[in-house]
Order: structure tokens, then sequence, then C-alpha cells
């Protein structure tokens, strides 16, 4: 047994055996998905494709995840989110497999990599308003930043930063079929881990609603919007979130590869390192998040975050030094990643439980409701106007908009009305111990108000 108070506080989450568990989970996950990155690039480059090429693949895997994320949190509120995450991971492992076998015949087309980046997106869009909803049943409060900043430390330095670098490698040794055949086997590893787990209780009343679960679905989600709609700090950023994702996930996602090939001469090394900064960078940022207290401005300082952290962007397209495009996407990775780990707690913290799993996904389902635009137009607006005025443009409007959000939306005078470090628990919320032990709220005690607390 491991003793939380012990622990430095970015580490009292793994005092739980539960959580342990689910890290393991979540880092085969991770590197598997980042090595599909490398892999699915390099593949299409190999078969001769171009950035419009690129475009059709990931507008395939962003696609599925906006038609995916919606129905995807409905289940994450009436579902053990156990269950829900065994079953995505089967289903990306098997995506892989089929990758492996297509690629090692020599018979895999672009279209079957776009096909196969669909299924992920519909994979990811029931993973994680699953992950979201579950994690706050099994942690208290006081330790949400904490995980969330060791999920912040995973994703850049797994995803990101180790699965590229494996697959970059596996690519050197032999090809990317190689690369998808180790990544399956990556899922199953995630699948055992999740096995071993204990299924916990969904925190949501579920005697009463006696109604068709088609026709309950739709109530499900009409409750959500309506939360969304209601909440001004909820929908103030999820607006600035969906023209920011539609300015820099093009550039981000399908022209970055090509700037590492066409400015710098890299190849699937060069590239895999640019990943490799830019999740280095997220790990840091989150890292220091995780090790101090929630901020007293958290709203402010988020949204600044994530606008100015795109200002190196607008570098890449100028230069010719693999080394710069490195510092540069550290640094973006630095303000992102810290500032997402402040908005994974912060929906953890003041959505209600009942509803969390609903919300996710809408923080998903809005914030990357205009990725798949954005990474069909990059590959045209790409090659029409140049890569350097595409990233420039990314570079310097979300500061901008980042200013302009908080202001119209008074978001400073929001986060001072609702701290959060003083915040009392919320009866509602089980976690730890009753949780894993199956415990539900009352029905008779009411879940807080669709409105913000």
């Amino acid at each position: 047994m491991i003793d939380a108070d012990r622990l430095p506080r970015a580490l009292k989450p793994f005092a739980s055996g539960q959580y342990r568990l689910l890290v393991g989970a979540l880092a085969a996950s991770l590197l598997s998905a980042g090595a599909w990155l490398v892999a699915a690039v390099w593949q299409v480059v190999e078969l001769g494709g171009s950035p419009i090429d690129l475009s059709f693949v990931a507008v395939g895997s962003s696609l599925g995840l906006v038609l995916a994320v919606l129905i995807g949190g409905v289940v994450a509120d009436r579902v053990p989110q156990r269950r829900i995450l065994i079953v995505v991971e089967i289903v990306r492992g098997i995506a892989f497999a089929v990758a492996a076998v297509l690629a090692g015949t020599g018979v895999i087309e672009v279209w079957h990599i776009a096909a196969l980046s669909f299924v992920f997106g519909l994979a990811d869009g029931f993973f994680y308003p699953a992950y979201s909803a579950w994690l706050p049943a099994i942690l208290p409060a006081e330790q949400l930043l904490a995980a969330n900043g060791v999920e912040g430390v995973l994703r850049p330095a797994v995803m990101q930063a180790a699965g590229p670098a494996v697959a970059s490698a596996l690519i050197a040794i032999q090809a990317p079929w190689l690369a998808f055949a180790v990544v399956a086997v990556l899922q199953g590893v995630a699948v055992v881990v999740l096995a071993l787990m204990r299924t916990t209780a969904v925190r949501r009343d579920l005697e009463g609603l006696d109604t068709h679960p088609v026709r309950q679905a739709f109530i499900d989600l009409r409750d959500g919007f309506s939360y969304l709609l209601k909440t001004r700090w909820l929908f103030a950023t999820l607006v600035f979130s969906i023209v920011l994702v539609f300015l820099i996930m093009g550039p981000i996602e399908v022209l970055l590869p090509f700037a590492v090939k066409d400015q710098t001469g890299g190849g699937a090394g060069a590239f895999a390192l640019a990943l490799a900064a830019f999740g280095l960078g997220g790990a840091v940022g989150s890292l220091a998040v995780a090790s101090r207290p929630l901020p007293r401005r958290y709203l402010t300082l988020m949204i600044l975050a994530w606008g100015v952290g795109c200002v190196p962007l607008a570098i890449i397209g100028f230069t010719s030094w693999l080394w710069v495009m490195v510092i540069a996407l550290f640094i973006v990775g630095v303000l992102f990643d810290g500032a997402q780990v402040v908005w994974g707690t912060l929906l953890q913290r003041r959505v209600p439980p009942s509803m969390l799993g609903r919300v996710s996904s809408l923080d998903f389902f809005v914030s990357l409701a205009l990725m798949p635009i954005s990474m069909a137009v990059a590959g045209p607006v790409g090659e029409a106007i140049g890569l350097a005025p595409a990233f420039l443009i990314a570079g310097l409007v979300p500061p901008v908009l980042a200013i302009v959000t908080l202001a119209v939306a008074k978001l400073g005078a929001d986060e001072l009305a609702h701290p959060l470090d003083s915040a009392p628990p919320d009866p509602t919320i089980v976690t730890g111990a009753e949780a894993a032990a199956g415990f539900q709220a009352p029905a008779d005690e009411p879940h807080p108000p669709v409105e913000d607390r």
C-alpha cells in the first residue's frame, strides 16, 4: 500500500492501485496511437501521396471522432466506463492488425489508410468521454489536477514522442507494416490491463429512466447541449476552441510533415523528432501544472496559454533549420498541454458528475467540429499560398482571438466568483473505495442543478 501523503503532489494519484492499472493501459494505448501517426504518414509518402492525400487520411480520423463522440458521451453516462474502454481497445487492435496485413502484403492504398483512420476516430469518440467520466470515480477531487497532469505528461511523451520514435525505428528496420503489427500487440496489452481493473458504478441515477433507449439518448443529448448553452465559461471556451482548432490543426497535422521534408530535407526520423519536441514540451508543461495548486486565475491563464502558445508556429514556415522547428514546437507543447491539464480538471470539478460524460463529449465535438474542414483545406491552401503564409496565420491570429474571448465573455469575473481551490466537496460525487465497491448516490439525493455552479 502506497501512502499518498508521502508522495509529491504530482504523484499522489499513484497511491491508488486502480489508477496505476489505468495509467498502464493508457500508456500502451497512447504508444500505439503515436506510432500510427508516423507509420500512416510515411505509408502515404511511400505510396507517392501528396498533401491532398494526407488531408484525405487526416479527415478520416477527425470525421470519425466528430460522428461518434456525441453518442460516446451518452454511453459514458449510462454504461460502466471500464467496459467501454475494453471494447474500444479491442477494436483498435483489430484495425492495427488489418493495416499490418494490408501493408505487409503490398496491397495497401491511400483509401485503406483513410478508412482505418476513420475507425480510429470512431474509437476515440467513445474513449475520451469514458475516460474523462471514469477518472473522478477512481480518485478524490483534490487529486484530479495531478491525474490530469500525469495524462498530460503521458500523452505528449508517449503518443507524440515515444510512439513516433518507435515507429520511425521500425520503419527504418523494415517498413510501415512492422510498426502496424507492433502497435496491434500493444493494444492487446491495454486490453489485458483494463481487464484486471474493477468496474465502478455509473455516477447517475438510472432507475427513473423508463423511456425508450433511443429517445432517452436524444433527451440526454438535449440536456447536455442545454447545460453547455447556459454555462457561460463553458460556452465561451468552446467557441474559442472551435476557431482555434480550425486555424491550427490543418497546418500541424497536414502541412508539418511537408515543411520538415521540403524545407529541411528531413525524412521520417526528422518528422518524428519534430513531434517528439512537441511531446517533450507538453510533458514539461503538464508536469509543471500538476506540481502546483490549481491557479486562482485558471480561466485567464488557460485561454492565454492556448492563444500565445500558437505564436511559435509562425516561425515554422520560414525556417530551413530543423532545430528551429524543434524549439518552436517545444514551446507550443509546454503552453498547450499545461493549459489542457487545467481544462480537464475544470470540467471534472465544475460539471455535475451525472452528465460529465456528455459534457466531455460535447467538449470534443464542439471544439473539433471544424477539424475535418481544417484538415481538408490545409493541403489545398498550403499548395495555393505556400507553407509560410499558412503557418503565419496559424501563429498570429490565435493570440488576438484569446484576448477577445476573455474580454467579451468576462471570464475573469467568472473565475473569481467560482474559486476551485476552496470549493466544498459535492455530496453526489462518488470516488475512491465507494466507487470501486459499486456505490451510487441515493436517488433521493438531488444531483447538482443544470446550471453554472
